[in-house]
């Protein structure tokens, strides 16, 4: 029996918290330079970018369509001095939505409208469809006319450049090249020999140990393998690590991690027999936080994107098994 990755809209939906999310903050300035190096080349990268995480919430609460997507609003200082926002939205799902264009100028608007500030809008497309490219919001009626063209990346374009990615020092091209793997490839073992490849390009990079293990999170979590094949590809991981002598890559937080989802599974499918399915799944997901929790190792970014929990239910958990150790 063949094993398969899961197919496009079952993978993991943890969308506020995901680790495209926490790439494009961990790495603007290389995202930028990557993808957008005519916009980077404005941006004066002595001032520190500043993540408006709720001025985007402001705008965006009432905006959601139900797909998949992340976007990040940043503050940067331009290079002639002005204050610039730029809005970042990645399109994650697989087909390509109609509505694009008339969205991207949604946001743009209610952000100008009510903040009163330049705004920047780039787009970054993860689909595999070569002619969706939507790049202007066009309207016009009775003479009036409204166009609104934005910057796009479409990621399956670095396809014809993957040396290029490969040798780049830049560490958002692993981003890119991670999410190209996940969107081509559905053969399990496939796909967990180009998750290894870019494991060891990773390690011969020489990275800090802290860029290696963010690093590492974000592919394990765009590249996901199918459960079987994880003890195998874990194994060829920690061979690279001792051939490289970094592990960085701790050993008992990924064996944590499996072993926290297998008590919890098993935990909360036995609650499921009388509870019902829907409420055995979210028992087990907490119950996986929970031991995740207990273990120590991961943070709660880490936890949230290993049980499918929101990042604030994460917290809340550790909160009660803090203040239940107290009493």
């Amino acid at each position: 029996m063949t094993n398969t990755a899961p197919e496009p809209g079952a993978e993991r939906e943890t969308d506020h918290d995901s680790p495209w999310k926490n790439a494009l903050e961990d790495w603007f300035a290389e995202f930028a330079h990557l993808l957008f190096p005519q916009i980077a080349s404005e941006i004066d990268w002595n001032t520190e970018p500043v993540f408006l995480d709720k001025e985007l919430q402001q705008i965006s609460a009432d905006a959601d369509s139900g797909r998949r997507h992340a976007d990040k609003l940043v503050k940067v200082r331009a290079r002639d001095g002005n204050e610039t926002w730029v809005l970042i939205h990645v399109e994650i799902q697989g087909e390509p939505e109609r509505e694009f264009a008339r969205r991207m100028y949604t946001y743009q608007y209610r952000i100008r409208d009510r903040y009163a500030i330049d705004v920047v809008s780039l787009a970054v497309l993860t689909d595999t469809r070569a002619g969706f490219r939507p790049d202007t919001y066009r309207y016009q009626r009775w003479g009036c006319e409204l166009v609104f063209r934005f910057p796009v990346s479409k990621l399956i374009d670095w396809e014809a450049r993957w040396d290029e990615l490969a040798r780049s020092d830049n560490l958002f091209a692993l981003v890119v090249m991670a999410q190209l793997k996940a969107k081509r490839l559905r053969d399990g073992a496939r796909r967990s020999d180009a998750k290894v490849q870019l494991i060891r390009l990773m390690y011969e990079r020489n990275y800090s140990r802290e860029q290696i293990q963010r690093l590492f999170t974000v592919i394990d979590w765009i590249l996901q393998l199918p459960r079987a094949l994880e003890p195998e590809f874990l194994r060829r991981v920690y061979e690279i690590e001792e051939s490289k002598s970094m592990p960085y890559i701790n050993t008992a937080e990924r064996i944590g991690i499996e072993k926290g989802i297998a008590q919890g599974i098993e935990k909360g499918l036995a609650q499921g027999l009388n509870k019902g399915r829907e409420e055995g799944r979210e028992e087990s997901r907490c119950e996986i936080a929970l031991n995740l929790i207990a273990l120590g190792s991961l943070d709660d970014e880490q936890i949230a994107a290993a049980t499918q929990l929101g990042l604030a239910e994460v917290r809340a958990l550790r909160a009660q098994q803090q203040d239940s150790g107290q009493h």
